[in-house]
């Protein structure tokens, strides 16, 4: 629909420069942020066999750089870093990735297919209201980002997300709870692993189920 599509005007990027010299071309953005992924994910330990890591680096390394540019108004000047942008830890697209890829291998561990009847009222705990109610947010921040055209407030709303995804996590365990509020619980991450691969989707990214 190119009669839908509408140009908006972007800042200048400094300090983005490649091992290959000064001057910045797509192809050597694209290659480069493989290789240091490739290299980040090699050198972690609790990386597991991956069936194709150089696909999965690349699509990390894509997040990375998607977020990294559009985390500010788009008008805006910003200073690059790839060490930054490439961080597992802190507001990152590898963090969004590495958020997106354990809430799959929880729903892969206990059966999502297996939820039926969920009894949301289980989910009582200040963690899983805080969860909740962020989710709540998706429709207004899509809305937002329609009206002033700047991906900002989604960038905003997934990395919050996934912190409360990483809380929730430690506080609400699936295994060894009761049955019945396993099932409210996994299919409260089912929900934010959902609304999570639907706002990365939004920004370009590609959610990778293994890291």
């Amino acid at each position: 629909f190119p009669h839908r599509c509408q140009h908006v005007s972007f800042g200048l990027v400094q300090g983005m420069k490649t091992r290959r010299g000064e001057v910045v071309f797509l192809e050597d953005v694209l290659n480069e942020v493989r290789s240091r992924m490739l290299e980040n994910m090699a050198a972690a330990k609790t990386t597991k066999s991956i069936e194709d890591p150089t696909e999965t680096a690349e699509k990390v390394g894509l997040a990375a750089l998607i977020i990294q540019d559009f985390r500010g108004l788009l008008l805006s000047d910003y200073q690059f870093s790839w060490d930054r942008a490439l961080q597992s830890r802190g507001d990152t697209g590898v963090f969004l990735q590495y958020t997106h890829a354990r809430l799959h291998s929880l729903e892969e561990k206990h059966g999502i297919e297996q939820l039926s009847n969920v009894n949301a009222a289980c989910l009582q705990e200040p963690d899983a209201i805080s969860l909740l109610q962020h989710l709540l947010r998706y429709d207004e921040v899509l809305y937002r980002s329609s009206q002033d055209l700047q991906p900002k407030h989604i960038v905003s709303y997934l990395l919050m997300l996934s912190r409360l995804v990483a809380v929730a996590h430690k506080t609400l365990p699936v295994k060894g709870s009761s049955p019945e509020r396993a099932q409210a619980r996994l299919c409260l991450f089912r929900a934010a692993r959902v609304v999570l691969a639907s706002g990365m989707k939004l920004l370009g990214i590609t959610p990778v189920t293994q890291m």
